[in-house]
């Protein structure tokens, strides 16, 4: 299949062999078809409604109350038309988001994305019996203040970033459901149509098919 947006990919039938062998030693991760997964809906949850200045507003004040805001969101691949797909959520139509959100004070990272998944994506807050894996972290984003973008490379000038956003590998298992708010759509984005693209997707989703090329992608067929 040759390369994804700098993704090693490599294709295994149901018996797992491999139709297209890598060389390299980058570590595997399987990804399933986009069609073992069942879709549907629930209750809409609570946005917020404010415009840029209110939130900038509120973060600020959040931040002087409780310090650094830190955020994790979860990287899930599936499969589409041979190419791996990242499930992404979009909010009223236009703004995409790596499932996650912000943890509380004192909550773990992987228990705080957990937590997020889970009422992002679940019937219930125990992921529907299913457990969540959790991996490793891909990358770490900062924000200097919360007016302008995140980046990977935090200037040395700033000794006091406002917020971090972290990214973790979260695998798949061979079926699952996911159960969406009716306010959010969960959608699977081709990796290669994100790769660098910053003004669909912003810096931090068009950052992941780089954060991904230590991976060789074993798509499994169904």
């Amino acid at each position: 299949m040759g390369e994804e947006a700098g993704v090693s990919v490599c294709v295994s039938d149901s018996n797992g062999v491999d139709h297209n062998q890598n060389d390299d030693q980058s570590r595997q991760l399987d990804i399933y078809p986009l069609s073992c997964y069942y879709f549907g809906s629930k209750e809409a949850i609570p946005l917020k409604d404010e415009t840029l200045a209110d939130r900038v507003q509120r973060l600020n004040s959040n931040y002087a109350t409780y310090g650094l805001r830190t955020c994790v969101e979860a990287v899930i691949l599936v499969e589409l038309f041979k190419h791996p797909h990242i499930l992404l959520l979009q909010v009223r139509n236009c703004c995409f988001k790596l499932p996650g959100g912000r943890l509380r004070p004192g909550e773990s990272e992987v228990d705080g994305l957990k937590r997020k998944l889970s009422r992002k994506l679940c019937v219930n807050t125990n992921a529907d019996g299913i457990a969540w894996e959790v991996g490793e972290c891909l990358g770490v984003m900062w924000s200097p203040d919360f007016e302008t973008s995140p980046c990977m490379d935090l200037p040395s000038s700033v000794r006091n970033p406002k917020e971090c956003t972290k990214l973790y590998l979260v695998k798949l298992p061979e079926s699952r459901k996911f159960i969406v708010p009716k306010n959010l759509k969960l959608l699977a984005i081709p990796l290669c149509q994100i790769n660098k693209n910053r003004e669909t997707y912003g810096p931090i989703i068009s950052g992941v098919p780089e954060m991904l090329a230590k991976f060789t992608l074993n798509i499994k067929e169904a």
